[in-house]
């Protein structure tokens, strides 16, 4: 990116996620670009239209069948939590329970529903009114690396007198941007998946942010070979910072009557034409290499960071999502604003944003993603010599 008197600057924030491929890509520009000269038609609700009928195909064939992922895909409105909202209503309507069993540091959108999910105590209070129907259950390492929270989240939900009802769905990302870059493990989410079965409750998995690549895979469950009931994804969905979002649902969970969920921006033809540009990434072995290689590269980067720090960092990430956790959320925020002096965007995270969050693009190129994480490091190196 670059300012108004022409300094460039290299982007490890990536609008949150939602420019996981960098920023004006040739391709989708382009692409976009013909659809708009061509008259393509922009707006059409939840009608059918060539570049829907496009997007979908593609996405179903590039997408899922190669991860043997049968899933009807739904198009809500163009957020991330319209996503969400429209996943907790149908998990609801399914199984006839009311409420939602969310995580601790969790975060999923700024409408009612999808806030009443989110755990942070700050966005929660500006709704002004009780959020209910929403239990909080301790996410994977909350209360400490050595305590099994499956087992007390079990105890929880099978002793009728724990106050606690079993609930519609867990929802949860399998790695917690918002919240500190929080990894559960895949023992953790194959046995939460194991007590969900048991229980009828539904896994609806937010891939808002972690989704589209960001973990290394297209998916951010694969790694834990989950299939969830549910799946919201939106932000790097359009691949060009687009408002795009999308429901993907098991089959026999397909119960919406006609117009029983419905909204203006479901056809957002534009974003369908930079999306399905996009999957032309998820078929090209090279550059699904380079995201590889990419995550590499930042994963060494990591390792090396605690002896930079004196041994007073945390740090932890997987494909292309790292944090770096500090003492306080000022230490955090000065590495920031360090890093920005020099022409480098990254934002913090975690409960006291004590955590530096790093998004780079997937796709960079080493050299560029190379000067980025050098940045950072004398950011780090002159923090912690302070």
């Amino acid at each position: 990116m670059y300012d108004e008197e022409g300094r460039r600057f290299t982007d490890l924030f990536c609008g949150a996620g939602a420019l996981n491929y960098g920023h004006n890509h040739p391709r989708l520009r382009q692409a976009l670009l013909d659809y708009i000269s061509g008259n393509g038609i922009t707006h059409s609700l939840d009608m059918y239209t060539e570049a829907k009928r496009d997007f979908i195909l593609d996405f179903q064939s590039t997408i899922l069948e190669p991860r043997q992922l049968v899933y009807r895909q739904m198009f809500c409105g163009p957020t991330g939590t319209n996503a969400v909202e429209a996943a907790m209503k149908l998990a609801r309507k399914v199984t006839g329970r009311p409420r939602i069993a969310a995580f601790t540091n969790g975060f999923h959108g700024m409408s009612l529903g999808a806030l009443a999910a989110t755990g942070s105590r700050s966005k929660r209070s500006a709704a002004g009114i009780p959020l209910s129907n929403v239990d909080r259950y301790p996410f994977d390492g909350f209360l400490g690396k050595d305590v099994d929270t499956i087992e007390y989240i079990q105890k929880l939900i099978e002793n009728p007198s724990s106050g606690f009802d079993i609930p519609a769905a867990f929802l949860l990302e399998t790695i917690q941007a918002e919240g500190g870059i929080n990894i559960a493990s895949s023992q953790w989410l194959n046995k939460l998946t194991k007590l969900a079965q048991k229980h009828g409750i539904l896994v609806i998995i937010d891939d808002i942010q972690m989704g589209c690549g960001r973990t290394g895979k297209f998916f951010s469950f694969e790694e834990a070979n989950l299939y969830p009931d549910i799946v919201c994804l939106s932000k790097s969905l359009s691949g060009y910072g687009l408002p795009m979002s999308l429901v993907l649902i098991k089959p026999e969970w397909d119960q919406w009557n006609p117009g029983e969920h419905n909204g203006t921006f479901r056809g957002h033809n534009l974003a369908f034409v930079t999306a399905r540009a996009i999957l032309k990434e998820w078929q090209d072995t090279k550059a699904v290499q380079r995201i590889q290689e990419n995550g590499r590269l930042l994963h060494d980067w990591l390792t090396n960071l605690p002896e930079l720090g004196r041994g007073r960092l945390k740090t932890r990430g997987r494909g292309l999502v790292a944090g770096i956790e500090f003492a306080s959320g000022a230490q955090a925020q000065r590495v920031v604003q360090s890093a920005f002096e020099q022409q480098v965007v990254v934002e913090t995270c975690g409960p006291q944003s004590q955590v530096v969050k790093l998004l780079p693009a997937i796709n960079a190129q080493a050299q560029e993603l190379g000067h980025a994480l050098a940045v950072i490091s004398r950011a780090i190196a002159r923090e912690c010599q302070a």
